[in-house]
């Protein structure tokens, strides 16, 4: 194997049973990125007839994440050592179970303890769909454009997530919005072993090191946790030793795989600098996505003053186009080198942040929603390609392990986004808005809003009338500036992540070349990874 890319071998076309089969593959994955968005709307209702309370609250929505990003890179090895297909079934099996119980849930402890299962059942479901899609389709360009399918399955699934639980809880009751993953998971279990090949590394001993996987586990974990909380609290010490500790069980865990024969990781992939490019992108990629969006949905709901629905609402076009984009962006780069694809892709997504950067405070929706739709299609290139040009990367005993290294990736980009960007944010609102609120005000007042939008809105309703007009239209104005610069910094992040897709993936060759295609770097030595 060439130290830029993997050859992409020259198959047989696919017929109807694997185009089937990865209709099989992609309703699991819609839903299980639904089910990372659909709970916040039914979180009020759950909360009062449960009891919940606010860290209680917190636990319930975020646990499920938390497992998942925890156990992806276990699992994604677990596949690939026992079977891919029979990992999956095992997986939906509980993933059934566990949403039955979580819609049946009578304390918000017992919510917890479902969620987390449903995040460890989702984990053994996310990187063995995609593994499985490499067995299926062997020809370059099909397989490009059934990871095109899956990435924008995934993306679709979050985009819905608002409106479809709106949807539900319309007429339902709130543990509707956890059935909805018992159909599909036994839609799963009878046609997947139909339809879906099984597959494992045959040249494994099917043992997992222990060891390796509680430091996966902790480092993960101790890490996204960490962010998370900086996200929500800022700089605290709690938040800042988890980070520590999952950097140094992170170190112990490399050091255990280069001494392992099976390690859970091969860490030779990433001297490939098409899998490492690639997932250097889709990390940053995601860490601005992750960190805008939050940021817009703040404005949509305090500076214009929208619904959640509402505020979902505005945002589907753009989750729209991010699909559609995705799509695509396989059958371009049939023809055209997907570092090219994925460079100009990511600078338009730049064209649409510094659009973002125009927004006025009040009365800029519709530049709005124009901007979040051209961010949006520049990042779908990038979300299907970088996916696909880290599974070609790899050697087919170890699809497992890569896919479960890109939706971690991801995972801990989400995170990232969500705390530095939410802390840029924060810190740029702050400084505009000391000095310019009213003096009539009050410290009390003063103190809320220079808090958060949130506390400012608070503190406006609580005022007499012009008084807290004005605090309100001062803190929405500095609201507004923060996330301008955010904009911005995203717009500069991307066309540095089109400068290193350029540079680190122009040597993966078009989908639908021939093998001979491939050009070496003659500055690169060959590396060798899996059996």
């Amino acid at each position: 194997m060439d130290a830029n890319t993997a050859i992409p071998e020259a198959g047989p076309k696919a017929g109807r049973r694997e185009w089937l089969g990865l209709a099989v593959l992609a309703l699991p994955t819609l839903l299980l990125s639904l089910d990372l968005s659909v709970l916040h709307l039914a979180l009020p209702q759950l909360s009062a007839d449960l009891g919940a309370g606010s860290i209680q609250q917190l636990w319930i929505i975020d646990i499920y994440g938390f497992m998942i990003a925890g156990f992806l890179i276990t699992m994604g090895s677990l596949g690939d050592r026992i079977g891919r297909r029979k990992l999956m079934l095992i997986g939906a099996a509980l993933f059934a179970v566990a949403s039955v119980a979580a819609a049946l849930s009578t304390s918000p402890e017992m919510l917890i303890v479902t969620r987390a299962l449903m995040g460890i059942a989702g984990a053994t479901l996310m990187p063995s769909t995609l593994a499985l899609i490499m067995n299926m389709f062997h020809d370059p360009a099909q397989r490009g454009s059934a990871i095109g399918v899956w990435v924008a399955c995934f993306m679709g699934g979050m985009a819905l997530g608002p409106l479809i639980g709106g949807t539900v809880l319309q007429f339902f009751w709130w543990g509707a919005v956890f059935l909805l993953a018992v159909p599909v998971m036994v839609l799963l279990l009878v046609a997947g072993p139909v339809l879906l090949p099984e597959f494992r590394d045959e040249s494994s001993s099917g043992r997992i090191d222990l060891l390796s996987v509680a430091l996966s586990l902790g480092t993960i974990l101790s890490t996204v946790y960490g962010i998370k909380e900086l996200a929500k609290d800022g700089v605290q010490p709690v938040p800042v030793a988890a980070i520590v500790v999952g950097l140094v069980l992170g170190v112990l865990f490399v050091l255990r795989q280069n001494r392992l024969a099976e390690p859970l990781i091969d860490l030779r992939l990433f001297k490939i600098k098409s899998f490492s490019g690639a997932l250097v992108i889709a990390l940053f990629g995601a860490s601005v996505g992750g960190g805008t969006i939050l940021v817009v949905n703040l404005y949509l709901q305090t500076v214009e003053g929208l619904t959640p629905l509402r505020a979902g609402l505005l945002t589907l076009p753009s989750g729209f186009a991010m699909v559609a984009a995705a799509m695509i962006a396989p059958a371009i780069a049939r023809t055209v080198r997907p570092a090219y694809v994925v460079a100009v892709g990511l600078l338009v997504a730049a064209g649409g942040y510094l659009m973002l950067t125009q927004v006025d405070t009040g009365g800029g929706v519709v530049l709005l929603v124009i901007a979040l739709i051209l961010s949006s299609a520049g990042s779908g290139p990038q979300a299907a390609l970088s996916t696909e040009l880290v599974l070609r990367s790899a050697p087919p005993e170890k699809a497992g392990s890569a896919a479960s290294v890109s939706e971690t990736g991801g995972e801990l980009g989400m995170a990232l986004g969500f705390a530095v960007m939410g802390s840029i944010a924060t810190a740029v609102y702050g400084s505009a808005l000391s000095g310019n609120l009213p003096s009539a005000a009050g410290e009390e007042a003063t103190r809320s809003a220079e808090e958060s939008i949130v506390g400012a809105l608070t503190a406006a309703g609580q005022l007499p009338g012009e008084v807290g007009a004005e605090l309100l239209q001062s803190a929405r104005d500095a609201f507004t500036t923060g996330m301008h610069v955010v904009a911005a910094i995203s717009a500069v992040l991307l066309v540095g992540l089109a400068l290193i897709a350029v540079v680190t993936l122009r040597h993966a060759p078009p989908t639908g070349a021939a093998p001979e295609a491939e050009e070496a770097d003659a500055d690169e030595p060959a590396v060798q990874v899996g059996g």
